[in-house]
């Protein structure tokens, strides 16, 4: 299982599954520049959800349909 993150801004969705690292960094950029920047946006226009994904069977390992080094997607 691993935590992803997606970033809304009122009811449109920005950016999706973000890793936690990348979450972290452009969640207070976004902030930032809503803070900042004359935009259509307000702080309390941003949020987030976050979720849990489960990893199917063999990922991040090679399996038997798939060769070394090779994408699954």
């Amino acid at each position: 299982m691993e935590k992803v993150y997606h970033i809304y801004a009122k009811d449109e969705c920005l950016y999706a599954s973000l890793s936690e690292e990348v979450f972290e960094e452009t969640w207070n950029s976004l902030q930032g520049m809503v803070g900042l920047m004359k935009t259509d946006y307000e702080l309390r226009d941003l949020s987030y959800e976050e979720c849990v994904r489960h990893r199917p069977y063999g990922y991040g390992g090679v399996t038997a349909h798939e060769p070394a080094g090779d994408d699954s997607y």
